[in-house]
């Protein structure tokens, strides 16, 4: 029987053994929504980087024509950066494009899970695929969803996000055990809509007063995509 358990921040995995487990990280508002839509509108990979340096770094490694550069620091897009949120980066020539992309929680979490057997990415947007895929590809291992959070914060947007992940996993016919965690998420994500919760969140907040209404909105959608983001090495591609 698998066990599903959720992490309430990414620095929570400092203490886990990873080998053996599978990971799926989640930074709703924005990176996992971003790498998400970006796999899911035609981008060949995402190369997830630490910092700005580290991406500049990477992107030089490509010919300027088939990358794009994005990422913020602290919700600020750095300079010479595409803005990283979902819709913007959809306005970008991505089809067969390598997106090298730097953010301050999403990205970092996904590096922290590097140890594990497989490590994918999630959002509202491919829950049902990602959850699908899992089940039948690693029925029997444990299951770690990696809220990434903010800077050694709890994220109320990811813990509704694992709550949705939580709940197609209980849907599934095969049985699993499900941590208290697991189980509080998933109670979150029964009692509340998805807008509202994005909407209520401290960083859904400070988005709405950036004027990114349309971004929250977009990244509250279920289900909107069939694309698994699967790391590889040292890109997500589409599993």
């Amino acid at each position: 029987m698998a066990k599903i358990h959720v992490l309430l921040k990414k620095e929570e995995l400092d203490a886990q053994r990873l080998p053996g487990k599978t990971v799926v990280v989640l930074d709703i508002l924005f990176a996992t929504s971003s790498i998400v839509a970006a796999l899911a509108h035609g981008a060949a990979e995402v190369i997830p980087t630490l910092d700005g340096a580290a991406a500049q770094a990477e992107a030089a490694r490509h010919p300027a024509e088939r990358c794009v550069l994005s990422g913020e620091l602290n919700a600020d897009t750095l300079p010479g950066f595409v803005h990283p949120t979902p819709l913007a980066l959809l306005k970008e020539a991505l089809a067969g494009k390598t997106l090298v992309y730097s953010t301050t929680n999403g990205t970092v979490a996904v590096a922290k899970s590097r140890e594990a057997d497989h490590v994918y990415a999630a959002a509202l947007l491919n829950g049902e695929a990602v959850v699908k895929h899992i089940a039948a590809h690693h029925a029997d291992e444990t299951v770690l969803i990696v809220c990434s959070g903010s800077a050694d914060n709890f994220n109320l947007e990811d813990f509704y996000g694992a709550g949705y992940l939580v709940s197609l996993f209980a849907q599934l016919p095969q049985e699993h055990e499900f941590t208290d965690a697991a189980l509080a998420a998933m109670l979150l994500h029964a009692k509340c809509e998805a807008g509202e919760c994005l909407r209520r969140a401290r960083v859904g907040r400070m988005m709405l007063e950036r004027r990114l209404d349309r971004e929250v909105d977009f990244a509250a959608q279920k289900s909107l995509y069939a694309v698994v983001p699967k790391l590889d090495g040292n890109k997500l591609v589409a599993a």
